[in-house]
């Protein structure tokens, strides 16, 4: 799924927008223990009240793709005849209706999970009749030949909060509120089946998890019964660690340059063509920026080798997950320096008198702590 096709289903996950009649739910300690299971009725529910709980569904669909939302692909003979997705497709023709199918999933949820304190599962099922899009992105409500139906999966901590005070607007004072169990932003999520090129595509679900550095294997393995990517925060450091393995004593500040520079051009011209789908990187990529600034065929080769075995083979990546395109950033163990990502070339390296040197160049003003300084006009040192 791309951004407009998220956002497009995001927009309809509220009382008035969406045909979710109803929302199911169920409750668990810390202990793995059900506390309760239960069925709200969106259109019998107080307005505060239903926009909250459509809140809570809604945030599954945010955050980044690649990073927040991950792409889970399932394969032929599972679509063809599968438990995991015959349960899903059955929760999905029942509209959440038959209870035997909403225990299974809650039984697979909760032994799947940990938390520290209980939790909330969420789950409700929509039908959108699907409006059709004209070449110039006009929509016409009026002329739908689709109706996807998806379920909508949200696993929410339940944290208690604690006592304070809150005014009593018939005493007219304060009193001790005491504490209470309050549903927080969820952890996890996902949508089934996926919404892709608008239409529904059964091969195909979208998981959610609130942080880039947990993909949360044990879940996506219990509910689809495939290997997740690794969670972004672990694929930058895989990839980090690829360079400097791979590349050995050819890893230099300009090649990291000119790989960082070339993979935010990518991200800044992507951003700008406006292309709805989701940009990837693939190795033959990054190994044409290699050679551009003269690594050897031999560290290419060895790079390509290990490319395939940390990530797979012909995988492709987000490049937001691989670089930080907002910063460049250099350390050392004393000294830490940020760069903008468009002026790397002020930084260059140095070999004085035998001593290592970063050299920066502050032609500019310079602040200290603050403090504009002075730098004199000194002897020209070469090396």
């Amino acid at each position: 799924m791309n951004e407009k096709e998220i956002g497009e289903i995001r927009r309809r996950v509220r009382r008035d927008r969406s045909n979710m009649t109803a929302i199911y739910g169920c409750y668990v300690n810390a202990q793995k223990e059900i506390l309760s299971e239960f069925k709200q009725s969106t259109g019998m529910m107080p307005e505060n009240e239903a926009e909250k709980y459509f809140a809570v569904m809604k945030r599954t669909l945010s955050g980044g793709i690649g990073k927040n939302l991950l792409d889970i692909t399932f394969r032929t003979e599972q679509v063809t005849n599968s438990p995991e997705h015959k349960l899903l497709m059955g929760l999905r023709s029942s509209g959440l209706k038959d209870e035997q199918l909403r225990r299974q999933l809650y039984e697979k949820i909760i032994q799947s999970v940990n938390f520290q304190d209980s939790y909330l599962i969420l789950i409700g099922c929509d039908s959108y009749d699907v409006p059709f899009k004209s070449k110039d992105d006009e929509t016409q409500a009026d002329a739908s030949g689709e109706v996807y139906t998806y379920l909508l999966c949200a696993v929410c901590p339940v944290k208690l909060t604690k006592s304070v005070l809150h005014y009593d607007g018939e005493q007219k004072v304060f009193h001790d509120g005491g504490a209470a169990n309050v549903v927080c932003a969820p952890e996890m999520g996902f949508l089934f089946p996926a919404f892709d090129s608008r239409a529904t595509n059964i091969y195909n679900a979208l998981f959610y998890t609130r942080s880039p550095k947990e993909s949360h294997q044990a879940l996506i393995e219990a509910l689809f019964n495939v290997q997740p990517p690794k969670p972004a925060a672990e694929q930058k450091k895989s990839f980090e660690a690829l360079l400097t393995t791979a590349l050995d004593e050819e890893c230099s500040l300009e090649v990291v340059q000119t790989v960082h520079d070339q993979l935010r051009q990518c991200i800044d011209l992507h951003k700008e063509s406006k292309v709805a789908d989701p940009l990837l990187i693939s190795k033959e990529q990054v190994k044409t920026a290699l050679s551009t600034c003269g690594v050897s065929e031999s560290h290419i080769a060895k790079f390509s080798v290990e490319f395939d075995q940390v990530f797979g083979f012909e995988a492709e990546l987000h490049p937001k997950n691989i670089i930080n395109n907002k910063q460049f950033q250099i350390n050392t163990p004393d000294v830490s320096i940020k760069v903008n990502p468009e002026r790397s070339d002020l930084i260059e390296t140095r070999v004085i008198g035998g001593v290592k040197y970063l050299m920066v160049c502050a032609d500019e003003n310079v602040e200290v702590n603050g403090v504009n300084i002075h730098i004199g006009d000194g002897e020209l040192v070469t090396a």
